[in-house]
């Protein structure tokens, strides 16, 4: 059987022994595939030494029907993140995407447009730059609002692509609406179990399922608003906390409740 050619961004591995791995990548036209990579972790090699984690490469694979791991041949690396060692908070969104994917992503079920979201993710938050000290601060304001832009863009793309996207069709003037996570929509009416919601995090999120430019000028403040309810919804979509989630956000909104925290 010939092997099919694919690039995509490894999400997790394993040891197998002293010279193979067990990897699970996210592939752009193939989805995610679990399987072996035999000799990966051979200096010398079609896998230059192994795949390493949130590392980005062409790979072949051999996918079998009857077999429930797929078979690694090579793996030539095309884009690596270093800022994702430097900075632990890019380093605990990295994780937080990664786990997302492994755990809503149906195997083998090919998602192009939410990898590209995924790779640049990555870019944003893994990228590394040696600012002068007088521009450090405004360095680093411009990054957080990147980073907080990219994970936005990425959690709706998971919610729109996996069909469990919040409905963005309230009415109403209200300055302040309700989020109730078991009809996945607003409104202006308090539900038994529910998140308040400022209106401006509603319509940047409409912004962001319409593509508009507006979400590289909204608030750093508003950003993390939306991505914190993002998180929050795909939590209850989950059923659970993944640690990825909690090491990420923190204790976010507590569960959801009647008499809920101060507005998203």
């Amino acid at each position: 059987m010939p092997a099919l050619r694919d690039e995509g961004i490894c999400l997790r591995h394993w040891d197998w022994s002293e010279t193979s791995q067990t990897v699970s990548v996210f592939g752009r036209s193939l989805g995610v595939l679990r399987g072996l990579a035999k000799g990966a972790r051979r200096e010398r090699g079609r896998f230059g030494g192994g795949i390493d984690l949130l590392s980005r490469g062409e790979f072949g694979v051999i996918v079998k029907p009857t077999t429930e791991l797929a078979t690694f041949t090579d793996w030539d690396l095309l884009e690596t993140f270093p800022g994702l060692r430097d900075s632990l908070p890019a380093n605990r969104i990295s994780f937080y995407a990664a786990d997302l994917v492994a755990r809503m992503v149906a195997p083998a079920d090919p998602h192009p447009g939410l990898y590209d979201e995924f790779a640049s993710l990555l870019r944003a938050v893994g990228g590394r730059s040696s600012p002068d000290r007088a521009q450090e601060v405004s360095a680093q304001t411009e990054q957080a609002a990147r980073t907080a832009q990219a994970l936005l863009r990425f959690q709706w793309r998971l919610l729109q692509e996996t069909g469990v996207q919040p409905a963005l069709d309230a009415e109403g003037r209200a300055a302040t609406l309700w989020f109730d996570p078991r009809s996945g929509g607003f409104t202006e009416i308090e539900p038994e179990h529910g998140w308040r919601v400022r209106r401006e995090t509603l319509e940047l999120l409409r912004r962001v399922n319409s593509g508009a430019d507006g979400v590289s000028s909204a608030p750093l403040e508003t950003l993390d608003r939306a991505n914190r309810l993002l998180a929050a919804h795909l939590r209850e979509t989950l059923q659970m906390e993944p640690p990825t989630l909690t090491h990420l956000f923190g204790n976010l909104l507590g569960r959801s409740t009647r008499s809920g925290p101060r507005p998203i």
